[in-house]
C-alpha cells in the first residue's frame, strides 16, 4: 500500500499552519485537535489507529498498533479526512504552540523518521505512526522526554511541529551532537541515540539543567527545537498567579525576593 501523494504549503512564521491540497478521494490523517479549516466536501471520519497497511490484518493488528500509540501518550483514534469532491480541495492543520512545522518526505529518509512522542501533526494516508523504543538500557531509564519516541514509516509526506526556533543539523559518520532531551524534534533512522550523565556534583545540584543529555551520533539528519513545550509549560506555571490573587512578582522590582522581605514566603 503506497501513501497518497499530497501537495502542501506552509504559512506563517511563529504560529504556522500547513495547507494540504487533496485530489479526489485522497486522504490525510491527523492527530485530534490539529484541524484548522477545510473546503466543503471533505469528509471527516474517526478511525482506530492510523489506518495504515499494518492495520489491515484484522482486529488483533489494529489493537496492537493502536495500543502502541497509547504508550506514547497519544489517543487510540485518529481522524481521516477524505476529499469526496470531483475536484481538488484544501484542508489546513495548525501547530498547537509557537514554533515551526517540518515537512518530512519519507522517501528521502529511507522510509523512516523518529520523532518526539508529541510532535506528530498529520500525514498522508498509508503512512504508519508507531512507537520506537531505544535498544539501550540507559536511554530507557533516564531518557525522560526522549525515551519513548514515535516512528513514522512509509513512502509519503508527514508533518511534525517544533517549539521556538528550528535547527537542522546533518551529522557526518561518527560526528556527535549533545542535546537536551526535550529539545529533540526528530532524527533519521541511522542516528545512534543514547543518554549521557552530565557529571559533577555542582553541575547536578546547582546547574539548573537536567542530570542527563542526549548524545546523537551520525551519520544522519537531526532536527532540534529551541523551546520544548514542557519548558514553556514550566515557565507559565511558575508565573501563574497564586490562589486568591495576582502573582506577587507582577510589577515588583525585587520579584521573588520581595516575597521574603514582606514576610510572604508562599511559593
Amino acid at each position: 500500500m503506497y501513501a497518497h501523494e499530497i501537495d502542501y504549503q506552509i504559512f506563517g512564521e511563529e504560529m504556522q499552519y500547513v495547507e494540504i491540497e487533496l485530489d479526489p478521494l485522497e486522504v490525510v490523517v491527523a492527530e485530534a485537535g490539529s484541524f484548522m479549516m477545510m473546503d466543503n466536501g471533505i469528509k471527516m471520519e474517526t478511525i482506530f489507529g492510523d489506518g495504515s497497511e499494518q492495520q489491515q490484518s484484522g482486529i488483533f493488528g489494529k489493537l496492537l498498533s493502536a495500543g502502541k500509540r497509547v504508550l506514547t501518550g497519544e489517543s487510540l483514534f485518529m481522524t481521516a479526512y477524505t476529499n469526496q469532491n470531483n475536484r481538488k480541495s484544501k484542508i489546513c492543520f495548525a501547530s498547537p504552540y509557537p514554533g515551526k512545522i517540518v515537512a518530512i518526505d519519507l522517501t528521502k529518509y529511507q522510509g523512516k523518521f523518529i520523532c518526539q512522542k508529541d510532535s506528530f501533526l498529520c500525514a498522508a494516508k498509508g503512512v504508519s505512526i508507531g512507537i520506537e523504543f531505544s535498544r539501550k538500557l540507559g536511554t530507557g531509564l533516564f531518557g525522560g522526554e526522549g525515551f519513548i519516541m514515535q516512528k513514522i514509516e512509509g513512502d509519503g509526506m508527514a508533518f511534525v511541529h517544533s517549539g521556538g526556533t528550528l535547527a537542522r543539523r546533518e551529522l557526518q559518520a561518527g560526528e556527535v551532537l549533545k542535546v537536551d532531551t526535550g529539545c529533540i524534534v526528530g532524527f533519521t533512522k541511522d542516528i545512534d541515540y543514547d543518554i549521557e550523565f552530565i557529571g559533577g556534583i555542582k553541575n547536578s545540584i546547582f546547574g539548573g539543567e537536567g542530570l542527563f543529555f542526549a548524545t546523537l551520533r551520525g551519520p544522519g539528519v537531526v532536527y532540534i527545537q529551541s523551546l520544548p513545550f514542557s519548558r514553556l509549560a514550566d515557565r507559565i506555571i511558575a508565573s501563574a498567579p497564586k490562589a486568591g490573587g495576582k502573582s506577587r512578582e507582577e510589577g515588583s522590582l525585587l520579584g521573588g525576593l520581595g516575597n521574603l522581605l514582606d514576610g510572604d514566603n508562599r511559593f
